[in-house]
């Protein structure tokens, strides 16, 4: 195993009509394509991980408390994956997750700040990692950004991802090919 996948932030808040932070149409639209990538990553026997950001309500301390509303709140709702893949992935509990599965809460944009990230991909000898999820240029691309710098190889899957913000969404497709070196598929 030398590749992971990275699914960042595919969550009910994030992706649900009714969510509190919500790509809506465009998340829900690469709900089918994640789940049949993290199927087959988990049937490769490659590694999957599920970084899935988390606040605590009213920490006044939290930089995004400025920016946006609450969301993806410790123990709500919100932070259930979406659609497809959460339906997947509620399976895969009830049978017992597979080794090369793990769930990894993230307080921060980039899913590396502040986690085991980096010590969980350098223990499996993983040199290339592939990015989907939301937000394609907040999340995605914090954790693009730290994966260039700590030396992974970098693989973005342009059916993958999708944000709230379709220009910011463009930029960073391009933003990861020609500044990071990342390939899209």
């Amino acid at each position: 195993m030398t590749r992971a996948l990275i699914v960042i932030d595919y969550t009910f808040d994030f992706v649900a009509d009714e969510g509190r932070l919500t790509c809506g149409k465009p998340g829900q639209a690469v709900d089918r394509y994640i789940t049949r990538l993290t199927q087959s990553f988990l049937e490769a026997g490659d590694l999957v991980v599920m970084a899935v950001d988390v606040h605590d309500e009213g920490d006044e301390f939290h930089p995004e408390t400025r920016l946006f509303p609450p969301h993806n709140l410790r123990g709500s709702a919100g932070r259930k994956l979406y659609g497809q893949l959460g339906a997947y992935v509620d399976q895969l509990c009830q049978e017992g997750l597979p080794r090369n599965f793990h769930w990894m809460d993230k307080t921060r944009y980039s899913a590396f700040a502040g986690t085991d990230l980096e010590l969980i991909l350098q223990s499996r000898r993983i040199t290339d990692v592939h990015l989907v999820g939301v937000c394609t240029d907040i999340c995605v691309l914090h954790t693009a950004v730290d994966a260039y710098n700590k030396g992974f190889h970098i693989t973005v899957h342009r059916d993958g991802v999708a944000s709230f913000n379709e220009t910011g969404h463009e930029w960073a497709l391009t933003h990861f090919e020609s500044t990071l070196g990342a390939k899209l598929v």
